[in-house]
């Protein structure tokens, strides 16, 4: 079974410098995010070997929420090749980030 992949500053850019990447920038303490905690991590799991499934937690990670300008949480990017091509602002359904992933593959 998949699991989502932490992002810090020391392996963001390597693990999303290639192929799809849907990043979900989150807290603890933010209901929405543990709201769809569960849906990311199935995505890891429906996506493993197809796209990276990340989550960058803005409590411990203040720089990287920073550096792309999250402003509120959950923020989620979807990033290909290294490059951030979407975002989506809040919690969603697993079929919305499903079809937003497959859309980039």
């Amino acid at each position: 079974m998949g699991k989502y992949i932490e992002l810090t500053p020391a392996n963001f850019e390597e693990v999303t410098k290639e192929g799809v990447s849907m990043v979900d920038f989150w807290a603890p303490w933010c209901g929405p995010c543990r709201m769809i905690a569960p849906v990311i991590e199935e995505l890891a799991s429906d996506f493993e070997g197809k796209a990276n499934i990340c989550k960058v937690n803005t409590d411990e990670e203040q720089d990287l929420a920073v550096k792309y300008g999250i402003r509120s949480i959950p923020t989620i990017l979807f990033m290909k090749n290294g490059e951030v091509v979407d975002q989506m602002v809040g919690a969603s359904s697993k079929q919305a980030f499903t079809d937003k992933i497959n859309s980039l593959l």
